[in-house]
């Protein structure tokens, strides 16, 4: 371990997470500063990825293996499980702690990034939230020391949005169940030892739970590879008379709520991402732009690339308060699914539009692969979709606004199943 990373830890459910709001009635202001601990994390971490991430980088964005060196170093080291309790194995911190991590990461190695993503938020954070005692002493200690890898099978090819359509079953037999079906577009489909799959026990919302399937499970097939636009590769999966234990199921009938109050967590991961990546080739912009010559003057000499500069600084500052905002007033990691829309929306579209000005910016130096503005650009532009459309985000944050709920189905329909 990395006694430079250890000289702080993250901090513990309890102690005062910024930005802190004050009441307004006293006068007092907003205190928008981190904590002393937050920032001596931030730091520490900081300092584990410029001397153990900086150096192949761009390698690893354009490699289509998953980096499990990184994700064994992360993972000696605390930055796996940082939002999972230390009774489960974890580092017991906050979602804000894990924020930090994946911007300090995301700031030397955008696919780094990925990995600490992978083991904070989304199915590693089910599996802790509403997994049972024994399913997490089985899974939790090597996922958390980045020695496997587990992955969410949600989407289906006629339930992605809609995610209740799915179809892919969970029938009762003998002392467990028979799993039938298929999933598409499962990130980390080809490295994962184990898949959290969303499954239907019955008809409609309350039928619809989740259960966990090993790799090597009878039954279970993996399609062949497919490349996202953004670099990663994915498999379909197919559930063919696919026989579980009744031990693997994480959330029964009635279960999908929870599921989704969880997955709220997974999209502050994809928020941090998005503009943590875009914040990366707004750096690289602003260093070539205070270097490059172009008709006798220095880039930033020129109005019209510092107001894109200025349009940029602004959009990384919303973002950020958007995404602190969301990731403090958490309850113990389930945020609020309001202020979780209102944050991915914005940072979705603020890391890839910052992302496409600054590449505009680097010109063909930032267009090359040598460069991972490119890089920076294309994952940027998946996360619009990943996790929850825009779209989608923007129909959650009106029903907040007009306090009802729109439902997107014909006049009549119900959930299907």
């Amino acid at each position: 371990m990395d006694e430079a990373l250890f000289l702080s830890s993250p901090t513990r459910p309890g102690k005062r997470v910024a930005p802190e709001a004050k009441s307004p009635e006293n006068g007092a202001a907003m205190d928008f500063t981190l904590t002393e601990e937050q920032t001596s994390f931030a730091d520490s971490v900081g300092r584990f990825a410029d001397q153990h991430l900086a150096a192949g980088a761009l390698a690893r964005a354009h490699s289509p293996e998953y980096p499990w060196d990184v994700a064994r170093h992360l993972g000696a080291n605390g930055i796996l499980g940082i939002t999972i309790a230390e009774a489960d194995g974890g580092q017991g911190g906050t979602l804000m702690d894990a924020v930090l991590a994946i911007e300090q990461v995301a700031r030397v190695c955008p696919r780094s990034a990925d990995v600490v993503q992978a083991g904070n938020f989304g199915a590693i954070r089910a599996l802790a939230e509403f997994g049972t005692p024994e399913q997490k002493a089985s899974y939790l200690p090597k996922l958390l020391a980045g020695e496997t890898l587990i992955a969410v099978g949600m989407t289906e090819s006629d339930a992605g949005s809609a995610v209740t359509e799915l179809k892919t079953k969970a029938s009762p037999v003998d002392d467990g169940y028979r799993i039938d079906g298929s999933k598409i577009f499962t990130t980390n489909s080809p490295e994962a030892t184990v898949f959290l799959v969303y499954v239907r026990f019955g008809p409609g919302l309350d039928g619809v739970g989740s259960v966990l399937v090993e790799r090597d499970t009878p039954g279970f097939t993996l399609g062949k590879p497919s490349r996202f636009m953004g670099g990663d590769i994915w498999q379909q999966l197919y559930f063919e008379d696919c026989r579980i234990p009744a031990a693997n199921v994480v959330l029964g009938p009635g279960g999908f709520k929870k599921q989704m109050s969880a997955f709220n967590a997974e999209r502050i991961g994809n928020s941090a991402r998005s503009l943590a990546l875009g914040r990366h080739v707004f750096e690289l912009a602003r260093a070539h732009a205070g270097q490059r010559k172009q008709f006798g003057r220095l880039l930033n000499d020129f109005q019209g690339i510092q107001w894109k500069f200025a349009d940029m600084a602004m959009q990384l500052d919303a973002g950020q308060l958007l995404l602190y905002r969301a990731a403090v007033n958490a309850d113990r990691g389930l945020p609020s699914p309001q202020e979780t829309a209102i944050a991915k929306a914005y940072c979705n579209r603020a890391g890839f539009d910052i992302a496409s000005e600054a590449l505009q910016v680097l010109g063909g130096t930032g267009f090359d692969e040598q460069s991972l503005a490119e890089y920076c650009l294309r994952r940027t532009r998946g996360w619009m979709i990943a996790g929850g459309t825009i779209e989608t985000m923007k129909n959650r944050i009106a029903e907040g606004v007009f306090g009802r709920r729109f439902s997107q189905r014909p006049a009549g329909a119900t959930d299907r199943g």
